[in-house]
C-alpha cells in the first residue's frame, strides 16, 4: 500500500514561524511534524510514500531525501502553487498507482494506527471511493463536518445525525479524482460529498489522540503533550 502526506500548504495561521520554514517541518516533541508521520508509516510497514510540497518545498526534499536511510522510498510531487487537497492528490496520481492509497494531512498529529489503513484496503467494497477517519469535534471546530451511520459517512446536512470532524486522514480510490486534470486547483470536500450522496464513502470514528496543528498555540500544546509522553515512557 502507498501513502501520501499532504505538505503543500502555506501555513498562513502559523506565520511568522512559516515565513522561513515550511509548516510540516515545524518541530514538536523534538521532531518535525512530517517525521512523526514517516515514522508511523514505516512502523506500519507502509514504506512507499509520496510527499507534495509548494512553499519552501526544497527544504522538505533536503530534510527527508529519498527516505532510504529510514527504510522508506519517498517520491515528491512539487506544486508551483498549492493545488488544494484534491488538486494535489490528482497531481500525484501517477506516483500513487492503481489501488486505493492512504492520505494524511501533514499538519495533524495523531495516534491513529497507520496499519489500520492496510486493514481497510483488505475489506474495500466494490464501487467504494473513500474511507475517512473522523474524530470528535475539537473546540475550534464545534460544528463538525460529516456524520457516521454504521460504517457509512454521510453529509451532515442530509443526515440529522451527530456530526464529527474529518481528521485529514483517509484512504481513497484513484478514480475519485479522475475528473481533475493535473495542475488544477480543487478542494476535496465537494468530491467527498458527491460520493457520499452515492453511498460510496465509508469511515470510522477515532477517539484516541488527534490534533490539528493549525496555530502556534496548538503547536506549543502539541510540543508539551509529546514531551510529557516521552518523559512518561522513560524508565
Amino acid at each position: 500500500m502507498k501513502a501520501m502526506i499532504l505538505a503543500a500548504g502555506r501555513g498562513e495561521r502559523m506565520r511568522p514561524l512559516t515565513d522561513q520554514c515550511p509548516k510540516p517541518l515545524l518541530k514538536a516533541g523534538g521532531k518535525p511534524l512530517l517525521q512523526w508521520h514517516l515514522d508511523a508509516l514505516q512502523q506500519a510497514g507502509i514504506t512507499e510514500v509520496v510527499v507534495n510540497h509548494a512553499h519552501l518545498g526544497w527544504q522538505i526534499e533536503q530534510a527527508l531525501g529519498d527516505g532510504a536511510d529510514q527504510g522508506l522510498r519517498i517520491d515528491y510531487s512539487p506544486e508551483v502553487q498549492a493545488l488544494e487537497t484534491a488538486g494535489g492528490i490528482a497531481q500525484a496520481l501517477h506516483l500513487l498507482g492503481q489501488r486505493p492509497f492512504l492520505v494524511v494531512n501533514g499538519d495533524v498529529s495523531t495516534n491513529w494506527p497507520m496499519a489500520r489503513a492496510v486493514q481497510v484496503l483488505s475489506s474495500w467494497s466494490p464501487g467504494q471511493l473513500a474511507h475517512l477517519v473522523l474524530v470528535p469535534n475539537p473546540p475550534h471546530h464545534p460544528e463538525g463536518d460529516f456524520a457516521l451511520q454504521g460504517d457509512m459517512v454521510l453529509s451532515r446536512a442530509a443526515s440529522g445525525l451527530p456530526s464529527y470532524t474529518f481528521s485529514g486522514i483517509g484512504v481513497y480510490a484513484p478514480n475519485l479524482f479522475e475528473a481533475i486534470s493535473p495542475g488544477t486547483v480543487a478542494k476535496l470536500a465537494p468530491l467527498l460529498r458527491s460520493a457520499m450522496a452515492e453511498g460510496k464513502v465509508k469511515g470510522e470514528l477515532h477517539t484516541g489522540f488527534w490534533m490539528d496543528v493549525g496555530t502556534p498555540q496548538r503547536l506549543q500544546e502539541l510540543d508539551d503533550y509529546l514531551l510529557k509522553q516521552q518523559q512518561a515512557e522513560q524508565p
